[in-house]
This record gives structure tokens, sequence and C-alpha cells, in this order.
């Protein structure tokens, strides 16, 4: 045995090589896993996400809000999904309303938008697109002068070409324009685009006017073209049916009713879309100045008329009807004034102003029937005008509080005599403020429209799940172990006869 181990030690004396070989490997070896889970840990780490940024005003006849969107920056073109950072409500009226003071509507803007310097990071700001849309109020504006629309629009581009943004421009939307970006913003933020689901309709109520927009992919739009949309959306077709009615906004509508009321030119009106108990001051220059009613001033008429109320809403809703034609219709089917409409398709999204009256209302649950709406709503208007106020004292200003039984009323009205909505199918709306936590609107679908943010086709996906990618990549693994194994087949033997020690 002792010559064995003789023999063994000098074989290890005779080959020093193997020492150092088993050496060299072991450190090349602890070198490798050290660099797999270093190269692992710092592959895997969190990643700060980084985000792009978009701004959009949205300049309503009213009012003026600012918002500001994100998404994230290395996906902005496919599968990233754009959300609401930030909303800021001007203070003061809407930008058209400072048609003798221009200068004013830029003003207006500065505090929201210094607002918007602080939400965007500084380095994102010169890449930050900012847009601004004027809606109806403006397209009054530009209708009646356009002269002073343009001075408003100067006033404003000067105005936000003073902060650190990429300006994009300012300019009146369409009334289709507002009507389809409505519908692209509600749809985009229940996923029904990139799912390919069933779309939702989009009904939009503002202060000057109204927009019904939704898929009728059943029936011929072409009747029509100037009220029909075709878009191509993360692969699939969309023939859109949009109409906005001008003056039909809650604000220009109740001028609409008053004008109707005051057509002899009266120094008092009882009005029945208003609470018993309610009277007050109007100036016939201030209700008539607007194109959705001057044309209809009478001649003659004093200088301010006394306005009370009745509070009947059945009488209410025969002088909403009033504002309505239903007679003339050279289509196979009309909504109101001749305007064509297909028949009402899938759920609707009723947002903007029909949210916030109805809201306030409490009636903007889809369990309520329609007969027991109306009824709530003969209720409220019924209600005295001074237990109105105590009931809503220093929460709402006087001068919206007394308009909501006439909004309301004109609500259901124009939901369904106008639009044709019946006690079946207005379950079917859905009042809405946000969606996933962004505003319903026109404003996320007018950014995604200019910024190209919703492809025209779907996005290329992965030809194998990440399942099947795993499984084929470990057979693959072991297939080469194995082949590995098999080359160093050749040196087995010389192994099997190294000596061994007995």
């Amino acid at each position: 045995m002792s010559a064995k181990f003789t023999d063994n030690r000098e074989m290890k004396e005779k080959n020093p090589w193997h020492t150092s070989l088993t050496i060299i490997i072991t450190v090349i070896g602890v070198i490798a896993i050290v660099a797999l889970v270093t190269v692992a840990v710092l592959q895997n780490r969190p990643v700060p996400q980084k985000y792009k940024y978009g701004i959009v005003l949205d300049a309503g006849s009213s009012h003026t809000a600012l918002y500001i969107y994100e998404w994230p920056a290395e996906k902005d073109n496919n599968t990233g999904r754009v959300e609401q950072k930030h909303s800021c409500k001007v203070k003061g009226k809407g930008i058209s309303s400072y048609a003798a003071e221009p200068e004013k509507a830029g003003m207006s803007l500065t505090e929201c938008m210094r607002e918007a310097e602080t939400q965007v990071p500084t380095k994102r700001h010169h890449e930050t697109p900012l847009y601004l849309g004027a809606t109806a109020g403006m397209r009054l504006l530009n209708m009646e002068n356009s002269l002073a629309s343009d001075k408003v629009f100067q006033a404003v581009e000067k105005a936000l070409q003073s902060f650190p943004f990429s300006y994009q421009g300012a300019r009146i939307l369409s009334g289709q324009e507002e009507g389809a970006f409505g519908w692209v913003t509600v749809n985009y933020l229940d996923d029904r685009l990139k799912q390919g689901l069933e779309t939702t309709g989009a009904l939009d109520l503002g202060g000057a006017s109204t927009q019904i927009s939704f898929v009728s992919s059943n029936y011929d739009i072409s009747e029509s073209i100037s009220n029909s949309v075709t878009f191509r959306l993360y692969g699939n077709d969309y023939n859109l049916y949009t109409h906005s009615f001008l003056c039909y906004g809650k604000d220009q509508v109740l001028r609409m009713a008053l004008a109707h009321q005051t057509q002899l030119g009266p120094m008092k009106i009882s009005d029945p879309c208003f609470h018993p108990g309610y009277s007050g001051k109007r100036n016939y220059t201030s209700l008539y100045d607007s194109p959705c009613v001057s044309h209809r001033k009478p001649k003659n008429a004093p200088a301010d008329f006394t306005h009370t109320g009745e509070g009947n809403f059945s009488q209410c809703q025969e002088v909403v009807k009033s504002l309505f034609n239903f007679t003339a219709c050279k289509y196979s089917r009309c909504s109101f004034n001749g305007v064509f409409q297909p028949p009402l398709k899938g759920p609707f999204g009723a947002f903007s102003a029909y949210y916030f009256v109805m809201n306030f209302l409490n009636l903007t649950h889809t369990s309520i029937p329609l007969e027991t709406i109306k009824k709530n709503l003969a209720s409220y208007c019924a209600t005295p005008w001074n237990q109105i106020k105590q009931q809503h004292l220093g929460k709402v200003k006087e001068r919206y509080l007394a308009e909501y039984c006439f909004s309301g009323t004109y609500i259901l009205t124009l939901l369904t005599e106008g639009y044709g909505f019946t006690k079946e199918t207005f379950s079917n709306i859905k009042f809405i403020k946000e969606i996933k936590g962004s505003d319903a609107g026109w404003t996320l679908g007018y950014m995604l429209n200019l910024t190209n943010m919703i492809p025209a086709e779907a996005p290329d996906s992965p030809p194998l799940p990440h399942a099947g990618y795993v499984s084929i990549v470990t057979v693959i693994a072991l297939m080469l172990f194995i082949l590995l194994i098999l080359s160093l087949r050749p040196i087995w033997p010389r192994c099997s006869k190294q000596p061994r020690i007995v």
C-alpha cells in the first residue's frame, strides 16, 4: 500500500498543472457566479418610471379648465396608458366673455398655468405640448364678432407663450370634433378601444352646446355625411355618428326659454321652470345679447322685467318642448330641428353638465326608473324657493341654485323627447364625472389625436407567450448541457485509468 501511495504522490508531483488548473477553474467559476448574480440583481431592480406630459385647456362658454396628462415615457405610442395627473379650474368666466377686454382673457389663465409649472417636472417643461381648444362660447362670439374673437385669441396666445412649455396653438373646435373627441375619451379610458369591446356612446352638455356621439354599425349613417366620422383605432374600424347642437347648452337654452316667454315684451313673467316664491329682475338687453336669441328680441320692450317662479314641472316641460322642432325632417328619421339621427345603440356615458345637474338632484343612479325620476323632479320644482335656499345655504351660488329645476327638466326632455331614449333604454345612460381618475370630456381625446397616441393598428405582440418562451429556452438549455457532457466523452476512459489510492 505504501508503494501505491508513493506512486500517486509522485504522479501529482509530476503533474503540478493539475492543481493550478483546478484553482484557475475555481476562481473563474466564482467570478462567473458573482457576475451572474450581479447582473441579475441589476437587471431586476426597480427602475424609476419616467413620464411624459401634455397640457390641454378647455375654454368653454362658462369657464375654462386646465388638464395635465401623463404617460410612461418609454411607451408613448403603443401600450402606455395616458392618465390625468392634475386639473385646475380657471377663476372667472369663459374667455368669450372677455370680448370687450380681451387682455383679461389671457390674464385669467395665469394662475392655473403657474400650477402647471409646479406639476410638470422642470426638465420636461420644454417638451410638454400645450394646447387650448375653445368650444361653443367662442363659436358664438366668432359668429357675432369675428374681430373680437381674434383679439381674444391673440391675448390668450401671448399669455400661454410666456410659459416654458411647447405651445402648440389655440383654436376653435367644431361641434363635430368636440363630440368625436368626447367619444374617444370615454372609450379610451374604459379600455374599450384596445380590447375591441362594444363602445359606449357619449352625451356631452355644456353651457352653449350639447353633443351626442355613438357607433351605429347596423344603420346607414351616409344619409347625412356631415354627421359621420370614421376612425381606425387599434386595428378596428368605427363608424361614428356625431352631432353638436349649438345654442342647446344649458345656459343658452335657458335664454331661449325666457325669450319664448317674453316675446311680447312684458314687464313680468311667471315661469313654471323656477321655484314658487322665486323672484328676480332681468335685463332685456342682457337676455338677448346672444346670437341664439338676438334675432327674437321684442321691439319696444322695457329695460327690465320681473322674473317669478311657479314650480310646475309639466308646464315647464311644455315650455322646453317648444324649443324643439319635431316636424321638419327630410331623412328617414331625425332627432329634432331636422337633424338626422340613426337608432340609439348600446350604453351611453353622460358627462359635464349632465352629471353635475343630475348629481345635485340625486338622480344619477341607473336603477331609478324614468317615471320615478320625473316624479322626483316634479317634487323638487314644486318646493318653495325659501326652503331650497335654506337647504343649500352657503353651498351653491344662488344663481345656479335657481336654475336646477329648469336644467333638470331640460335634460330629461332632451334625452327622451329630443334623442328618443325610452323608459326601457333610459337605464342605458350612466351619468359620469370621471373614469378611472380622469375627467370625462373631449380634452383627452383631443390630445391623443394631436399627439398620435392611439395607433391606427394594434401593436405587434410577441410570437410566443411568456410560458411558451420559457419552456423552449429550458429545453434548449438542457439539450446544450447534454451535448456538452457528450462532447467530453473522449476523456472519460483517461479519467477512469487514473491511479487510485487503495
